[in-house]
């Protein structure tokens, strides 16, 4: 079973970071605070279930993500103005957003993800590296839909915690997996949303073969979310061809002079 320990070298760092992070946080915004801020929050938009939407239209299923830069690429996009991208991908058929928050490692910010909620309708994921109640308790505060939980940074029982207590906030989780040991683990949460990460997190290769490796361990009852290494249509149709239909998208995007048109270019274009 994986844990924080056996975690690659680079995400160690993070979340060592992490810790700091919430020391730091916690200082300025106490626990009761965020959880007044979280109440107040209107009902959340169904992530899951725009997700649903979409399949049930036998259409791809498509998480849009506004990320300004990762410790891999460097800087991504520059200008970076998160509303106008959000406004893009929601014109061209997105599913659902994806926004980073992270500070140190991807340039993000808690910020962006609240004027993304603002500027559109669609349901958006908080993509950060969530280890701790606090972080998730945050992600309602700031009107997060959806959280993502990496398998590789949390222990069991952590994973399973952090997924009833977002639930119980009244979010959607997104579980992601980077192996069949971790897939395992996954598996034993009832939980929706499976995201198979495509990329090493030793090496930051990607190999779309790690989603098909996979796919076969996931039941019917689950949808699994491919991330990582979708840059062509001919990457789209492979995956469907498999019965691949959600995905996970940020760099084929940000990259593009017009995100939204490049997402319709790969996704939406006969």
């Amino acid at each position: 079973m994986p844990t924080p320990d056996s975690a690659p070298t680079v995400l160690k760092k993070i979340i060592s970071r992490k810790h700091q992070e919430i020391a730091e946080r916690s200082q300025k915004v106490s626990l009761d605070v965020l959880r007044e801020k979280a109440s107040q929050q209107p009902v959340a938009r169904g992530f899951v279930q725009a997700m649903e939407a979409k399949l049930a239209a036998n259409e791809s299923a498509v998480i849009a993500e506004i990320k300004k830069a990762s410790p891999s690429k460097g800087v991504i996009r520059d200008p970076f103005h998160p509303a106008d991208i959000a406004k893009s991908y929601a014109a061209a058929g997105a599913a659902c957003l994806s926004v980073l928050t992270d500070v140190d490692f991807f340039q993000g910010a808690d910020e962006y993800l609240i004027d993304v909620r603002k500027a559109v309708g669609l349901p958006v994921i908080r993509k950060d590296f969530i280890i701790d109640d606090y972080q998730v308790l945050e992600a309602k505060a700031m009107g997060a839909d959806c959280i993502l939980l990496i398998v590789a940074a949390l222990e069991a029982r952590q994973l399973a915690h952090l997924n009833d207590l977002a639930h119980d906030l009244g979010m959607d989780v997104l579980v992601e997996v980077h192996d069949a040991e971790e897939l395992a683990t996954a598996l034993t949460i009832p939980n929706r949303l499976i995201g198979i990460n495509n990329r090493n997190l030793h090496t930051f290769d990607t190999r779309l073969e790690t989603t098909y490796e996979l796919l076969e361990q996931v039941g019917d009852d689950r949808i699994v979310v491919t991330e990582s290494g979708i840059h062509t249509a001919e990457h789209v149709q492979s995956m469907r061809n498999h019965h691949v239909d959600s995905f996970l998208v940020g760099e084929a995007f940000m990259r593009a002079e017009d995100p939204g048109a490049r997402l319709a270019e790969l996704f939406f274009t006969k």
